[in-house]
């Protein structure tokens, strides 16, 4: 069904609002073949940007072939390596003759093969033929590269949910150690041909890999987006209604956005629940219902989340809704029963890992959900609006 407010898949053209200039970015690293990462919270627009970014290189001319890896139920070195190299494999050749000699070219000497049997019972391009080593990895590593150089051709692999790599042996080690040695080769050898764009909705997971680590911080370059202004939401919003007939107060629709911090995934299901309650003028108490309606949706999930805290972590959560940013001082772990300044560093290293929280270069916390904030701050501790 046709609707003026998507939220069940990504957005593109006329639906694309705001991040003009994070898309020119996105482009002109990945034309002049940099590796790329993106990590944000769910929902918050990374695969509609990267399409958005690929459908505008392609209008200007360029030429590139793109594949795509979801790492979401990864949880080996193995798995990882033969879906990405049977991915690859797949964005340059199409029949199984060409498949096994892709295997027989560039897998050579290695412990991967293209088996016709595991293709024709199981759709299997790659498989193992037997224990994988060090040097099978790397031969994988590089075949994309090599590939991209042989055939003089652009290729751009997407990697989605990359940060669930440290599930895999050695918390993800025993993979990004020779990933970093095999980009650092290729970026000395002046191969361009070819890039990975690294996507990620866990961030702290995300930021420990391309951050914290020294591995991949100086390999990969880091695109963030770009918050979309309230205003521009709202006129987008406000074409919508007036499209299906419909008329609101623009203002209402600015204190909607910066209510959900202009979380277009959020606004888009608002804006979907507000346009189906009413055929006419959309008054505030539509909205308000349309609102509660939305929080109705997703309570549940927030329950969950909540039910899995300590006393200590939703004491620090309330910490953070009252606008605290110095948590180890002697005050405020009295006055929030946070025991001690090292019980506050587990505290936030463990609400880092669930990713209810995030940090900015001042050590200043804030809630990667808008709405899941909105939850616990009204719903949950109470707060007096």
């Amino acid at each position: 069904m046709d609707t003026a407010f998507p939220y069940s898949q990504y957005v593109t053209g006329k639906n694309f609002i705001g991040r003009k200039a994070d898309c020119v970015l996105l482009g002109n690293l990945l034309s002049q073949g940099e590796h790329v990462s993106i990590y944000e919270p769910p929902k918050t627009g990374k695969t509609s940007l990267i399409q958005q970014t690929l459908f505008n290189m392609r209008m200007s001319g360029k030429s590139f072939v793109v594949g795509q890896l979801s790492c979401l139920n990864i949880r080996t070195a193995e798995g990882f390596l033969t879906r990405l190299g049977s991915t690859v494999i797949r964005m340059v050749a199409s029949t199984p003759a060409e498949y096994g000699q892709i295997c027989r070219q560039y897998l050579d000497g290695t412990h991967f093969v293209f088996d016709a049997k595991a293709f024709a019972d199981r759709d299997q391009v790659l498989s193992l033929s037997w224990e994988m080593d060090q040097e099978d990895i790397l031969a994988l590593l590089r075949l994309p590269f090599r590939i991209a150089a042989d055939r003089g051709q652009k290729l751009i692999l997407i990697l989605d949910e990359f940060q669930n790599i440290s599930f895999t042996e050695d918390d993800g080690d025993r993979l990004i150690r020779p990933l970093a040695a095999v980009i650092k080769e290729m970026a000395e050898a002046g191969q361009r041909n070819f890039c990975f764009l690294f996507c990620g909705s866990r961030v702290n997971a995300m930021k420990e890999i391309f951050e914290r680590s020294i591995l991949l911080r100086r390999r990969v370059e880091h695109v963030a987006l770009s918050p979309v202004e309230e205003r521009e939401i709202a006129d987008h919003v406000q074409k919508g209604f007036t499209a299906s007939g419909k008329v609101i107060n623009r203002d209402l629709l600015v204190g909607a956005a910066k209510l959900l911090k202009s979380h277009l995934w959020y606004i888009n299901h608002f804006a979907f629940i507000c346009d189906a309650m009413t055929r006419g003028y959309i008054m505030e108490p539509v909205l308000v219902e349309a609102l509660e309606s939305l929080v109705a949706i997703h309570e549940p999930r927030f329950r969950a989340m909540v039910s899995g805290l300590t006393t200590h972590q939703v004491n620090f959560l309330k910490a953070t809704v009252d606008g605290v940013t110095r948590f180890s001082a002697s005050d405020i772990i009295r006055k929030y029963s946070l025991n001690s300044s090292a019980n506050v560093k587990r505290v936030k290293d463990a609400l880092m890992h669930k990713e209810l929280l995030t940090f900015d270069e001042a050590d200043t916390p804030s809630f990667q959900d808008p709405l899941f904030e909105y939850w616990v701050r009204k719903y949950y501790f109470e707060v007096a609006e």
